[in-house]
């Protein structure tokens, strides 16, 4: 077994993943019921790649993530940043020796639970009051919270991210950043969190030790950072000490970005600022990983028929994101099979150091990868299907060209969920001879794609938003005729299949190019429009123009007679 010490910097990072564990929740509880669908309930996946086994001060054996949080102070919501499973020690003021006045001290009322998290709370009191009940103790009725006012509370009610979470937390996993209060200073530059993440460095630094510490084989950082405002900032510096404290663990980053992010400035200055900001931030964010993935489109509403994402909420947004990151992640903890085995579960089993050398270690060093995904993923049934599987694959990264022909592309690939015939699932030998087929009767084809399959759908938690369409049935099937309903979510739709892409392309060289353009005209020519925002920033000329360096290596690495890559201006 070799495990993943997940980090999440930044609000909507931590909205992913909030979804991404809930999924991982999910698993664990379907897993454990017994009268569960029988296609849980199966070791193809070690969920210990991802989770730490643990005890409480009262001797209660725990199950936590393997995570660091990284965000606001006050971004918690109701929970309290010890979790729920530990005793919090109640902090004191500590005596100032030199003052002789009275002290008076000001707390605000903590936050209320919703209607979820009271259902949450009321179940594992529920667990309490039936052992007191054995010893002679009385149930006290409690008021029944029904499904439906759960749903309605999370899709007009979501703030935090902890409002939607169904998880328990290691209190060394949820880290607020001490002075910086959510919703009071401004953190929409670099700059601000360049000054900040100094100061907090070697806290957080502390907080990933005790995790790293624990693991026995370590496979990887998977990392999900905001790619907006000072978060990137904080994110690039804490992956800097990453790289110098763990020269040889690779880290997955994805760098992710909410609609929001994408709004057009009103000023020419504020222009200016967002496009040296998302150039200096990629420059130095993938300078500190061994492979980067861009995600965070301008709207999401058109990326599949089958969804209804409303764009303005970050609750919806980081439930596409987290589905998406939930695939890619399903190879690093299948257990590995012997070249002659063979499982009816899963097929592909790959670390993160063996996905890295697949996308960024062949003859082209890109590191650069897109995110692709088909949600819910069409039946392996009807005329065309291999054509209509692969084209039911969208972006989720921005900025990339469409339809490109690219003979170097190499791909990773998950499926999980697949249904055949019948709308029964599909045997993982039946989706890899049709993922074979599909690329034999493409018009373009990649060098290479690593398939990995599970036979395991998505399952779809209570908290899950409505975001499914009316032609999606209970298990994720591609419905004939739409449903009375418009929306759809968890009480509607059980499960779904899921397909996820990686791809080394030179279909992001738009992405890289805009970047590589953005910090030359606008940082580095002479009397270039930002170059007092670049020393407002703290970096000077050689320093941006190491950033353009490396930018341009990167389009070099994809296009060797790209006029982009030339330094001249």
């Amino acid at each position: 077994m070799k495990e993943i010490v997940t980090v999440q910097v930044g609000g909507f990072a931590n909205f992913v993943g909030s979804h991404f564990w809930n999924f991982q929740d999910e698993l664990l509880g379907l897993a454990s019921d017994p009268s569960g669908d029988p296609v849980f309930k199966n070791d193809a996946l070690n969920m210990d790649v991802l989770y730490r086994t643990g005890e409480t001060q009262q001797g209660t054996l725990t199950y936590t993530p393997r995570l660091l949080s990284v965000n606001f102070q006050g971004s918690l919501g109701s929970m309290s940043s010890f979790g729920t499973l530990y005793n919090e020690v109640a902090s004191t003021p500590p005596d100032v020796l030199t003052w002789t006045g009275n002290v008076s001290t000001h707390a605000c009322e903590p936050r209320k639970r919703n209607l979820f998290l009271q259902r949450l709370y009321e179940e594992e009191q529920d667990s309490l009051t039936q052992e007191n009940a054995v010893n002679g103790g009385k149930n006290k009725p409690q008021r029944e919270i029904e499904d439906e006012d759960i749903v309605e509370v999370l899709e007009n009610g979501v703030q935090y991210w902890t409002d939607f979470s169904k998880v328990h937390y290691h209190p060394q996993s949820l880290y607020e950043m001490s002075g910086l209060w959510v919703g009071v200073q401004e953190f929409d530059s670099y700059g601000i969190g360049r000054d900040t993440s100094w100061a907090l460095r070697e806290e957080i630094s502390e907080r990933l030790r005790f995790f790293v510490e624990e693991c026995d084989h370590i496979q990887g950082f998977q990392f999900i950072v905001n790619d907006s405002g000072g978060f990137s900032s904080v994110g690039a510096d804490f992956l800097e000490n990453i790289a110098d404290e763990y020269t040889n663990t690779p880290v997955l980053l994805y760098a992710v970005k909410d609609p929001g992010s994408h709004m057009v400035p009103k000023s020419q200055k504020q222009v200016v600022s967002k496009n040296l900001h998302d150039a200096i931030s990629f420059s130095r964010l993938s300078s500190f990983c061994k492979l980067i993935v861009p995600v965070g489109l301008p709207s999401l509403r058109r990326t599949s028929t089958f969804l209804c994402v409303e764009d303005e909420k970050p609750y919806h947004c980081s439930a596409v994101y987290a589905s998406a990151l939930h695939a890619i992640s399903l190879p690093f903890r299948m257990e590995p099979l012997g070249p002659s085995a063979d499982s009816c579960y899963f097929s592909g089993a790959v670390d993160i150091r063996g996905v890295v050398e697949i996308l960024a270690g062949q003859a082209r060093q890109n590191r650069v990868t897109i995110l692709d995904v088909a949600m819910p993923a069409p039946s392996l049934t009807g005329k065309q299907v291999e054509q209509s599987f692969l084209g039911n694959l969208q972006t989720l990264t921005p900025e990339i060209s469409e339809d490109v022909e690219d003979l170097q592309a190499v791909e990773s690939m998950t499926i999980h969920g697949a249904l055949g015939s019948g709308g029964h699932r599909a045997p993982v030998s039946e989706v890899k001879d049709m993922v074979r087929a599909a690329y034999e009767n493409a018009t373009t084809r990649p060098r290479f794609c690593n398939l990995s399959v599970a036979l395991c759908p998505l399952p779809i938690p209570l908290p899950f938003p409505k975001i499914f369409g009316n032609l999606v049935g209970q298990h994720g099937e591609l419905l004939g005729s739409p449903v009375d309903s418009p929306l759809r979510g968890s009480l509607d739709v059980h499960s779904i299949p899921l397909a996820a892409r990686l791809r080394s392309s030179s279909a992001v060289l738009p992405f890289l190019e805009n970047r590589l353009g953005n910090i030359r005209r606008l940082g580095i020519q002479q009397g270039a429009a930002g170059a007092e925002i670049v020393r407002n920033l703290g970096y000077g000329k050689d320093e941006l123009e190491d950033m353009g360096e490396t930018l341009s290596k990167m389009v070099l690495e994809l296009d060797p007679y790209s006029q982009m890559s030339s330094d001249s201006d």
